[in-house]
């Protein structure tokens, strides 16, 4: 088999930028979720607005980003505030339609653990950042996108800490617990994209990269993934490379 002509990071940020409709405002961090809302920009959602952690809203970036805080952030920017700004007035406001998010560990109900592993939270085997902001974006953004690392060991039964809700428990128990907007509506990983059952909040196989099977992504899944109905990846498109590898990130910064 011939290798493919881009990179699993190429086409996770291919498919990120898919997720995003035009007109939407995405609060995007350091990283793929740059990659794909700059990319979501130049082709199907020129109107889409990004909100940036530090305090910017509505930046029309020229070029990429080393993080978040970064004064390029600014560029066009309708709002350059702050953090407490963005996150009251913008996200608990209601006004985020979509956030990016990413974790140590996502369960079967798109709950993610950026806290600890280990039984007991005071006495953790592993210690991790913690939420900064994400627990904010998965409680009140309107809905979220998971970006991850697919291994058996990161996508667990139930993770050990709850650092950013998701569906809880499924079913109507999100709502039930207070929570009245959004929810994970996607998991892009470096296998394939999943997504949410509507009735019972179960995540499920969508797609499944080129070079792949629905077997061998299930096969590095630590609960049972449903794989029934899965089709392959839709590869990025020449002009989709184009733009990521000319206007979005030239030096490779994040590309490599």
């Amino acid at each position: 088999m011939a290798a493919p002509e881009y990179t699993l990071t190429e086409l996770m940020a291919v498919v990120s930028a898919r997720e995003i409709r035009d007109g939407e405002v995405v609060f995007a961090g350091t990283g793929l979720p740059m990659l794909g809302v700059m990319l979501a920009q130049r082709t199907h959602a020129p109107g889409c607005i990004i909100i940036f952690e530090a305090g910017t809203v509505a930046s029309r970036l020229a070029h990429l980003p080393m993080s978040v805080g970064d004064p390029r952030v600014m560029r066009g920017a309708a709002t350059a505030a702050g953090l407490m700004e963005v996150f009251t007035y913008v996200l608990q406001g209601g006004r985020v339609d979509v956030g990016f998010l990413s974790g140590a560990q996502v369960d079967r109900f798109g709950n993610i653990n950026s806290t600890s592993i280990g039984a007991d939270p005071r006495h953790p085997a592993v210690r991790f950042s913690g939420s900064g902001g994400a627990c904010d974006i998965a409680c009140l953004a309107k809905r979220t996108i998971i970006i991850a690392k697919h291994e058996k060991r990161r996508f667990p039964e139930t993770v050990d800490y709850v650092t950013s809700p998701g569906w809880l428990a499924g079913g109507t128990s999100r709502r039930d617990s207070g929570l009245v907007r959004g929810g994970p509506s996607t998991v892009v990983t470096t296998m394939g994209v999943m997504r949410f059952r509507p009735d019972t909040k179960i995540v499920y196989l969508a797609s499944y990269h080129p070079g792949l099977t629905p077997q061998a992504v299930a096969g590095e899944t630590g609960f049972a993934l449903e794989v029934a109905g899965a089709v392959e990846t839709v590869p990025p498109t020449p002009e989709e490379l184009r733009i990521l590898r000319e206007e979005v990130d030239p030096e490779g910064i994040f590309l490599g």
